[in-house]
């Protein structure tokens, strides 16, 4: 069986971030860039189900060729290929969705493992939509998976609580913290990765339908007031609340 795992190149999440000079995008100057942490669970996942079931697991990602780095430490870590989709520019969501759909369309994989967000841009939907594309199912936020022949067992999160569904390849999975422990990547699979075969193509992107117009910065804290040390200060404590802070 053919497993794709779809990852992100994104900043180190211990990165100080500055808006770069055009207002659009980040000042890269000094910043590392690292696998998606929620991807690491993906590919953890695709590997496992490569050790129990057979199969081959390909990376693909998306971007420039430094991206190239984050798909050698999937690779390090067991990963059988990777497919490199070059491409600079601006995209959003679906476009990218598109692009990955392509791929793993030409690919024929029939599991597809994505990290449930990326921390960069956090929109959260790009898994679904790439099912949506290809006619697959799709389970998201996933902390528990059971593969057995067709079948999927999944146990994924929601607001308040965990459900259990079921569901049948093919399939997309996005994964959550807790899905399972990422290994390590060895010094003999990073050695090995060095040799495993990295593809690369262009793009094939469709429309941008969005426009990222500008970033900025969130506003700073206002400083605290200290309004006493004694119960008299409670009315004041209780006007503020309500007026300013309107939480009364």
């Amino acid at each position: 069986m053919k497993i794709a795992v779809c990852v992100s190149h994104v900043p180190d999440t211990a990165a100080k971030i500055n808006v770069g000079s055009d207002g659009k995008s980040i000042d890269t100057n000094g910043v590392s860039f690292i696998i998606n942490p929620y991807d690491e669970f993906a590919v953890e996942e695709a590997l496992k189900t490569k050790e129990a079931l057979g199969g081959e697991v390909v990376v693909i990602s998306l971007g420039g060729d430094e991206v190239k780095e984050t798909i050698r430490k999937a690779l390090a870590m067991g990963a059988d290929s990777g497919v490199l989709l070059k491409y600079q520019g601006e995209l959003d969501s679906l476009a990218v969705a598109k692009a990955l759909a392509d791929e793993i369309k030409n690919q024929g994989a029939k599991l597809v493992f994505f990290g449930k967000q990326s921390i960069d841009f956090d929109n959260g939907v790009v898994g679904q939509m790439v099912a949506e594309i290809l006619g697959y199912n799709a389970v998201s936020v996933v902390v528990d998976l059971k593969i057995d022949g067709n079948n999927i067992t999944a146990e994924r999160e929601i607001e308040g609580g965990r459900e259990v569904v079921s569901t049948t390849l093919p399939a997309v999975i996005t994964a959550q913290k807790g899905l399972n422990e990422p290994r390590y990547a060895s010094l003999k699979g990073i050695m090995q990765a060095k040799r495993k075969p990295i593809e690369e193509k262009d793009a094939n992107v469709g429309e941008v339908k969005v426009e990222l117009l500008g970033m900025k910065k969130p506003a700073p804290k206002a400083p605290g007031k200290i309004l006493g040390s004694d119960a008299s200060a409670v009315p004041e404590l209780v006007r503020l609340l309500k007026e300013e802070a309107k939480v009364l």
